[in-house]
């Protein structure tokens, strides 16, 4: 080996460093399976106790996104063969989506959404737990950091606010354009 420094009279440029690769997903492919609605979540347990007790299939991940109805995604280093053999072993699950699917296409699934996304000082919820169930309430702050919203009663004679979690209340009106 020629020391580049000693000919050039500059410094040798640093080895580009290795893509970052997590060894075992390294060659894997993501498959979509189309599953009976409203069923994803037990045909995502079905392979994974499969994949456990009964076949020699190797399954890295199952995704089951709140977004994506009516699918199951798969990580697996297995054929798209191998994975039909799978999918005709578990009830509920329909086919294999023809073609492999990209990380870069379902990453926005493994980063979750905040609970209080979507939600905006004036709007008007309707709190469905705690003490304060069934009622209808404005809100008057959103921490999002927190996942928390600050509310006041609607039909309260004294406005009184009430901190409660994000994923306790249901929008009912969304604040007009101002």
């Amino acid at each position: 080996m020629i020391d580049e420094e000693k000919q050039t009279g500059a410094p040798a440029p640093a080895p580009a460093p290795a893509p970052a690769v997590h060894p075992q997903t390294a060659g894997n492919k993501i498959f979509a399976i189309k599953t009976t609605a409203k069923q994803e979540r037990a045909v995502a347990d079905s392979i994974k106790k499969a994949v456990e007790t009964q076949t020699d299939i190797k399954v890295v991940a199952i995704i089951v996104p709140d977004e994506l109805r009516g699918y199951v995604l798969v990580e697996t280093p297995e054929s798209h063969a191998r994975i039909e053999q799978l999918v005709e072993m578990i009830p509920h699950a329909r086919a294999v989506v023809k073609g492999e699917t990209k990380i870069e296409e379902v990453a926005h699934f493994l980063v979750p959404k905040p609970v209080v996304s979507g939600i905006e000082e004036g709007t008007i919820v309707e709190l469905i737990a705690g003490p304060f169930k069934g009622e209808k309430a404005v809100v008057k702050r959103v921490d999002m950091g927190k996942e928390e919203i600050t509310v006041e009663l609607y039909e309260s004679v004294v406005p009184i606010p009430i901190t409660v979690r994000g994923d306790h209340v249901r929008v009912v009106e969304k604040v007009e354009d101002r």
